[in-house]
């Protein structure tokens, strides 16, 4: 997009051959630079792209060429000239300027190639200028303008629940707690009570929120605090709770390939890997998937939860995501339905990235019945007291309904194949950092 009445031009829309030719007006930073004699060539960057440009002695004068050829890397820059083609300039075009001003000079760029992770994480607000971040950044934009579209498109209202509660949704163990004008209060772990609420004068109901969890998990798919897209939609039960999962999944994946396609290039993932994705996704049981995990050699028993192993070896050859279903009630929250056909497992669902990416979504129907809820309380060791408004919500008029959450920041790592969750996140929140 042209920026108007300056005559500004994103590089993307000047590094293209029907440009050649043309005068154009560019500004950015400089990403690398080289000089011989009289000629300096830079890679000059924007948020768009990149493109050569390059300022000879002869043509900008002596002092402007100085200024240029000295300038450091991260300098920012203005630049006047003619598009000209060049085979060996990235892109197969270069501007051949006639004019260029230094901004800011920058000091000696702190980052380069074979820094430790431990000083990468400390100049952080240095690290993610690097082209890889930048596309990571694009990519989870793009999750996040398609989880909207979709939701706004099937009647969805979006929400704005609160960060501080006076209860621990979860368990007290997992949330930080703080000290609320002398009261307790914690930091939210999830919306999903508040959304629950939501529904019955809006029927669906999502909301984008960031969500804290005090695990001490020093894992490459945990976080302090993340992203949570999480939805409630009366009339509801778990199978139409997977379908919306599948179809706001698909529809995501599939939005990135299409707008994303260089980013993801750049980031090792083929976009027709997302593009071949289709619903519905496979359903299996969890006593499936228990059967499944011992004909590979793992030896749990009802009642224990599957970890990162055995997430892994369900989904490291799949190529879609797979719904597993049905777990045991002791092992989830105290809110889940109780499953018809089995008292000991509740109508709720984790779906499973491929490729060994591990959970991206939980979900489940919710149990409307005051008194099997007042029960699960209970024996989760809460006291129903605190949860008295929520209860409210059964004694006035429910009615069946269900939900999701799901971890924004763990669905970009698969889309964008990336190793660890702190890198789809600009400023990462682990159990030992908190800046910058």
């Amino acid at each position: 997009m042209e920026s108007g009445a300056t005559g500004w031009s994103p590089i993307s829309r000047v590094n293209h051959p029907e440009r050649v030719g043309e005068r154009v007006r560019v500004r950015g930073w400089i990403h690398r630079t080289r000089s011989s004699g009289g000629i300096a060539f830079l890679l000059v960057k924007d948020a768009t792209g990149a493109i050569q440009v390059t300022a000879r002695r002869n043509v900008l004068g002596d002092e402007a060429f100085l200024q240029a050829e000295k300038a450091l890397v991260e300098s920012s820059l203005e630049v006047e000239g003619e598009v000209a083609r060049d085979p060996r300039a990235p892109g197969g075009q270069e501007i051949r300027a006639d004019r260029v001003r230094i901004v800011q000079s920058s000091e000696v760029f702190p980052i380069f190639a074979g820094q430790t992770e431990e000083f990468l994480l400390d100049h952080r607000h240095l690290a993610i200028r690097s082209t890889e971040m930048g596309a990571t950044w694009k990519v989870k934009a793009e999750v996040l303008r398609a989880a909207r579209e979709y939701l706004d498109g099937h009647g969805y209202f979006e929400m704005t629940p609160p960060i501080l509660t006076g209860n621990a949704a979860e368990g007290g163990a997992e949330a930080f707690s703080l000290d609320y004008f002398g009261r307790p209060a914690y930091l939210g772990q999830t919306a999903q009570l508040y959304l629950e609420a939501l529904i019955f004068p809006l029927e669906r109901v999502y909301s984008l929120t960031p969500s804290f969890r005090a695990e001490k998990s020093r894992t490459n798919r945990h976080l302090t605090e993340y992203t949570h897209l999480e939805a409630e939609l009366a009339w509801a039960g778990l199978e139409e709770n997977l379908r919306l999962q599948e179809e706001l999944v698909v529809h995501i994946l599939h939005r990135v390939a299409r707008e994303r396609s260089e980013e993801l290039r750049l980031l090792g993932r083929n976009p027709a890997e997302l593009e071949r994705i289709r619903t519905p996704f496979e359903r299996m049981r969890y006593e499936e998937a228990l059967r499944e995990l011992s004909a590979r050699g793992f030896s749990l028993t009802f009642g224990q939860d599957l970890g990162t192993a055995e997430e892994r070896a369900l989904t490291q050859t799949r190529q879609a995501p797979l719904f597993v279903t049905h777990y045991p009630r002791e092992i989830k929250a105290f809110y889940m339905l109780e499953s018809p056909d089995d008292p000991r497992t509740v109508e709720c669902a984790d779906l499973l990235a491929p490729e060994g990416y591990g959970e991206l979504i939980g979900g489940s129907a919710r149990e409307t019945n005051l008194e099997s809820l007042r029960r699960r309380l209970l024996d989760s060791g809460a006291d129903p007291e605190s949860y008295r408004w929520y209860l409210d919500l059964r004694r006035y008029g429910s009615v069946p309904h269900a939900g999701f959450g799901l971890g924004v920041e763990r669905l970009v790592r698969w889309i964008a194949r990336r190793e660890h969750i702190r890198d789809t996140t600009p400023f990462p929140r682990t159990p030992s950092r908190v800046t910058p």
